[in-house]
């Protein structure tokens, strides 16, 4: 892979990233409102290992496998919108103030961020269809595999950081509304990332 393919691929991962906050960066979010951005840093562990898996399915050839297994990726995903309302109700609906930081458990918090990310089959066909673009064949596969998803981890990590950090922004200026208030907003940015997920056209996403 020369230098030119490479600044290519990081121009179209800037086009990708460009966009209003999805799914994961909503979660981010979320727990960086009620737990402070340094315990939630576990999200985003979680979300990126999640994203690792996925490539390296994509990596295998089974993207051909999952997006003509239309029932499985149905299933996948309503799960994912069903966890992400539970969670967001769970917190609208609570009476007990926000958690402290070092209240949080980061297993909990790593555990969020991978069930969220792998909520998203669509991601898999992603990188199913993304990486065979900046891959030259005369070339050996597999280093060229691991540069590309490297960097689209370290980017993506840092996307998450960038909207975990304007949430704990946002916390200081709102230092006085109560942890009800608090609790509500991270439940309504939860609920917002179900309906992202639930709006993904995955049936569009496995005919390409």
């Amino acid at each position: 892979m020369n230098l030119e393919v490479y600044l290519l691929y990081l121009g179209v991962l800037a086009a990708f990233f460009a966009t209003p906050p999805d799914t994961s960066q909503l979660l981010i979010m979320s727990n960086t409102l009620r737990h402070g951005l340094r315990k939630s840093l576990a999200t985003v562990a979680g979300d990126l290992s999640a994203n690792a898996v996925q490539m390296t399915l994509a990596a295998f050839g089974l993207t051909t496998v999952i997006a003509a297994n239309a029932n499985a990726l149905w299933v996948v995903k309503w799960a994912g919108v069903a966890y992400l309302v539970w969670i967001g109700l769970r917190l609208m609906l609570s009476k007990e103030r926000a958690a402290s930081p070092d209240a949080a458990p980061r297993g909990a918090l790593f555990r969020q961020g991978f069930l969220t990310s792998s909520a998203n089959p669509y991601a898999v066909v992603f990188f199913g269809a993304l990486f065979p673009q900046f891959i030259d064949p005369t070339l050996p596969v597999l280093p060229q595999l691991l540069i590309l998803g490297i960097t689209y981890l370290v980017v993506d990590g840092l996307v998450l950081l960038l909207w975990g950090w304007t949430a704990a922004r946002s916390l200081g200026r709102i230092k006085a509304l109560t942890g009800l208030w608090i609790n509500r907003a991270s439940g309504a940015l939860m609920i917002g990332a179900a309906v992202l997920l639930g709006l993904k056209d995955l049936d569009g996403a496995a005919k390409r």
